[in-house]
């Protein structure tokens, strides 16, 4: 019923990462904070620069948001996380280059968790049509 919380692809108990990929409740998609991929045992790179991690790192949130019926288009708020706020600018410019319909409500954190990448972010969207 409409009370009903999807949550999409969640951890096996006693995971270091407890929370799921993303959530749908009603109409709207709710994305965990995901930063760009990183696992060098399969050759995967997170990239070296800040922008190439926005990239990278909305790539993996747009994925998710397709999965879940959704869409970058259809982004309603953006949290952006940042390791280093010299970075802000050029997160910045890569960043507008995803959002050409217009740009979602935002709000920028320092990230919380010991991480290497630059940035990452989580958002909430309009799900279905």
């Amino acid at each position: 019923g409409a009370s009903m919380i999807d949550f999409i692809d969640q951890p096996p108990p006693g995971s270091s990462r407890p929370f799921s990929r993303a959530a749908r409740a009603g109409n709207l998609v709710f994305v965990s904070g995901h930063s760009a991929p990183h696992d060098p045992a399969n050759g995967v790179h997170r990239g070296e620069t800040a922008a190439e991690q926005v990239r990278e790192a909305l790539a993996v949130v747009g994925e998710i948001l397709r999965d879940a019926g959704s869409s970058l288009e259809r982004v309603v708020q953006v949290t952006m996380l940042i390791t280093d706020p010299a970075d802000y600018a050029t997160c910045n410019a890569e960043y507008v280059k995803h959002f050409p319909g217009g740009l979602p409500a935002r709000h920028t954190a320092r990230f919380g968790v010991p991480t290497d990448a630059k940035v990452g972010f989580a958002c909430i969207a309009l799900a279905g049509d």
